[in-house]
């Protein structure tokens, strides 16, 4: 069986804030610790992998779906190939040949109470809904598989999102590795003020993290191999509407909202430009 393993870093058990551990050195001020999280993130990616290959995988790709880069290529599992860049959108090269898709990393959707770090695409987003269901990133990507009939299996991340997860593909296997701490949405924030918010979480410890990663996979291809995908498969029906509220800036200035159709497709209608508005 193939796999798509998509990742992302701010759902990794140790991670604490974008700034420090998200993003790179380049940037004044920025990433003081972004080297240990790019092996935090790896790590969990390869016990990801071993869980699967355990379960009878031929082949997965990791796709490295942190803005910044995410994933060390010199600790990577060697048996996988890595995926990086996307030149025509979604649905980010994820094509038949694929059996099922899983997530490591992963976190909530903007909004979402008690999760850590949580945001969709940028800490811009206030929300986005696809056909009024309201879908972060796991739901963009878990919708674009489901066009294709390709079921979503496995992810791990912060407990908010992998309840986000079971949400959209009730069987799916989730792994919690930690657990956000602070209650509300922050809707009415500006950028700045929400990307400060959603700090403070308690972690697993990354080695027990891994071991229950590792499991959570292996469990998850052996449940697909033995039910099929019922219940992995994540679904709407054309035509497609896209809406997104972004937050402003700045202290006082406006959130905006923007909308997209698409008769046939769900990657056609992510792919489309955003045209922000007044709300």
């Amino acid at each position: 069986m193939k796999i798509y393993l998509m990742t992302d870093m701010e759902g990794v058990a140790g991670i604490q804030d974008s700034e420090t551990w998200c993003r790179p050195p380049s940037e004044p001020g920025m990433g003081r610790y972004y080297e240990v999280g790019k092996r935090l993130l790896t790590e969990e990616v390869n016990a990801a992998v071993a869980g699967f290959f355990e379960a009878g995988a031929a082949e997965i790709v990791v796709a490295d779906g942190h803005g910044a880069g995410g994933i060390d290529p010199l600790l990577l599992d060697e048996r996988v190939r890595l995926l990086r860049g996307w030149p025509t959108g979604w649905p980010l090269e994820l094509d038949v040949s694929f059996h099922a898709v899983a997530w490591a990393g992963q976190h909530a959707k903007a909004g979402t109470p008690y999760a850590h770090l949580a945001h969709t695409q940028s800490f811009r987003y206030v929300d986005q809904s696809i056909n009024g269901l309201s879908v972060g990133e796991f739901g963009q990507f878990a919708l674009c598989a489901g066009e294709m009939g390709i079921p979503a299996i496995f992810c791990s991340g912060d407990e908010a999102f992998c309840y986000e997860a079971r949400t959209l593909a009730p069987e799916i296997v989730t792994v919690a590795v930690k657990r956000g701490l602070t209650p509300g949405t922050g809707e009415d924030l500006d950028t700045a003020a929400y990307a400060r918010r959603n700090l403070a979480a308690e972690h697993l410890h990354p080695a027990a993290a891994r071991r229950l990663i590792r499991a959570g996979a292996r469990q998850a291809l052996g449940a697909l191999r033995a039910n099929g995908p019922e219940g992995l498969l994540v679904r709407l029906e054309p035509p497609f509407e896209r809406v997104t509220r972004f937050r402003g800036a700045t202290a006082g200035e406006p959130q905006t909202l923007d909308r997209a159709q698409h008769a046939l497709s769900v990657a056609a209608v992510l792919n489309e430009p955003f045209r922000p508005a007044p709300v």
